[in-house]
């Protein structure tokens, strides 16, 4: 009973750092300077990662920068230039649309870099949510963009490695301490892209500066403190359906905050959504944790 109780503890802890993720379109397009994609990400990664690294103060051990470079780059770099550039190409329901098959990634991923079983439940718990977010943001006249589509995708498989590989290589550290790495990482990473192709932002008002603390700081910082405990803590398969809250969260934003319609049919989206979710979760029920991988001491 004791480890049910953990584990659910686990998943409904976790569960808030995608619900709070879904919070990223509003405001980004109520708060935040239009059109600055790879900026906005890296305003987004960057502070709040050295904000962490001054409260951790410990760099990684060198055996681990090539992991911390790959794992910041897949989990913010890639992961958010993508999906920024997605929501600027793409109507909002088409690209979380697209990007809601990363379950769906997961699960295969898993399978082939963790041996963990590619369970039939756990595929059919992430079509079925992929269904449910097309119902509740997909509109019949969405438009279509190459580029956006390829963005929404490459987000897609970005976090879907990003988290695999998140569990995979587990370091001797606190959640905190990865977070502040990656984080830190992955803003670097975007700086010299940023300052290259894009330009200056204007100047910033009261609420921009709202815009990017919110994103920063608890869109970023906090919530993946969270994430990344709960990765080192339950099956990628269990982890990765709960992003489906995202659009879930974006779309009751829009109705309580924007005055944006909610039709049965989205009524019916959340459900089956959070039905994915449930079901998902049932999937690993008494499945044994997949191990974390460590690289071997820097000598």
């Amino acid at each position: 009973m004791t480890s049910t109780t953990n584990r659910t503890t686990d998943v409904l802890l976790t569960a808030i750092a995608p619900a709070v993720w879904g919070s990223t379109y509003i405001v980004t397009t109520e708060l935040l300077p239009a059109n600055y994609p790879l900026t906005v990400a890296l305003l987004r990664a960057l502070p709040a990662g050295l904000l962490l690294m001054l409260i951790v103060r410990q760099l990684p051990p060198r055996a681990w920068w090539g992991r911390i470079l790959l794992l910041g780059a897949l989990n913010f770099s890639v992961l958010w230039a993508m999906l920024f550039l997605a929501a600027y190409r793409l109507p909002g329901g088409v690209a979380a649309t697209i990007t809601s098959v990363q379950p769906l990634f997961v699960v295969f991923l898993a399978g082939l870099l963790l041996g963990a079983p590619v369970r039939a439940l756990s595929v059919a718990a992430a079509v079925i949510g992929m269904g449910g977010v097309a119902l509740l943001v997909l509109t019949p006249n969405a438009a279509l963009d190459a580029l956006g589509i390829a963005a929404a995708l490459t987000a897609a498989v970005s976090m879907a490695f990003g988290t695999v590989l998140s569990r995979r290589w587990q370091p001797p550290v606190s959640a905190l301490t990865f977070t502040a790495w990656q984080l830190t990482a992955g803003g670097l990473l975007l700086l010299p892209v940023a300052l290259w192709l894009e330009p200056p932002l204007p100047a910033l008002t009261a609420m921009n500066w709202v815009g990017f603390a919110w994103l920063g700081l608890i869109g970023a910082a906090l919530t993946y403190i969270v994430w990344f405990r709960g990765v080192a803590r339950l099956e990628p398969s269990a982890i990765a359906p709960l992003a489906f809250l995202s659009p879930v969260t974006a779309v009751i934003l829009g109705w309580a905050l924007l005055g944006q319609s909610l039709s049965g049919w989205q009524m019916a989206g959340i459900g089956i959504v959070i039905a994915s979710i449930w079901l998902s979760q049932q999937a690993q029920r008494g499945a044994q944790p997949v191990p974390a991988v460590q690289p071997a001491p820097s000598r």
